[in-house]
């Protein structure tokens, strides 16, 4: 189980900043909010590109029963153009944060593109890894996956129940690659 709790505050996060440059805090508390989910991607990875839909997906299925997605862009290069770029090519309506001192990264544990970490209000980190099984290793993938591992951690969060499998090795674009 993960035992790390994400210390999220705007003084922590200073370097965490919306398309407008504006500080934001994706992990900010709100009424009804079982659940944040931080998507992290890049422009060009083409792994997490490809899970376009399914993030689209998930993130629809959820909204109403208290799980927000957000969008990290985790590397330095993506730019707010380019990330807003980004979100017009692959038609996401989700928000979007840039992380331009990795401090999300940090503080969630994340390595590469696409993983994700589910974050209850508390702080604490219930769920990180994988979106699901399809990418069984780079450059290997399944026409289908077999385990859907976000959808199984939220809906065990919003039905009150703990999360049976709090971790998983993601399989993308390593970000350690494009943090220098």
């Amino acid at each position: 189980m993960i035992l790390w709790i994400v210390a999220a505050t705007l003084a922590a996060l200073a370097q965490v900043v919306d398309l407008n440059g504006r500080a934001a805090d994706p992990l900010k508390t709100a009424p009804g909010v079982v659940a944040n989910v931080l998507v992290f991607t890049t422009t060009d990875c083409p792994i997490s590109n490809r899970y376009a839909p399914e993030i689209k997906r998930l993130a629809a299925q959820f909204r109403d029963r208290g799980v927000r997605f957000s969008l990290v862009y985790p590397v330095p290069g993506d730019t707010s153009a380019i990330v807003r770029k980004h979100l017009a090519a692959f038609a996401y309506e989700l928000p979007a944060v840039r992380d331009t001192k990795q401090e999300l990264v940090r503080m969630t544990g994340v390595t590469v593109t696409p993983e994700v970490a589910v974050i209850d209000p508390r702080g604490r980190v219930i769920y990180r890894g994988r979106i699901d099984d399809r990418w069984v290793d780079f450059g290997k993938d399944r026409p289908a996956p077999t385990t859907r591992d976000l959808e199984n951690a939220l809906d065990a969060v919003v039905g009150g129940k703990p999360v049976a499998v709090a971790e998983t090795r993601a399989v993308g674009c390593i970000l350690s690659d494009f943090l220098k």
